[in-house]
């Protein structure tokens, strides 16, 4: 498989969420222009960079 394949694989999975959160994050989303699915991933991303839990990226 290419690296550009492994790059934009995504997985799908059922998330259960509580109205309340659902809600700030659907408003949030309308916010800043996103759908809901691009805000969970955005958050998460940021997250994730955050706390240095994403794989360090391959140079060359």
């Amino acid at each position: 498989m290419a690296e550009e394949d492994k790059v934009n694989k995504t997985k799908s999975f059922v998330l259960r969420i509580d109205t309340e959160t659902m809600a700030a994050i659907e408003k949030w989303a309308s916010d800043e222009f996103r759908s809901v699915n691009g805000q969970i991933l955005y958050l998460l991303d940021n997250a994730l960079k955050k706390n240095g839990r994403l794989p360090k990226k391959k140079k060359g």
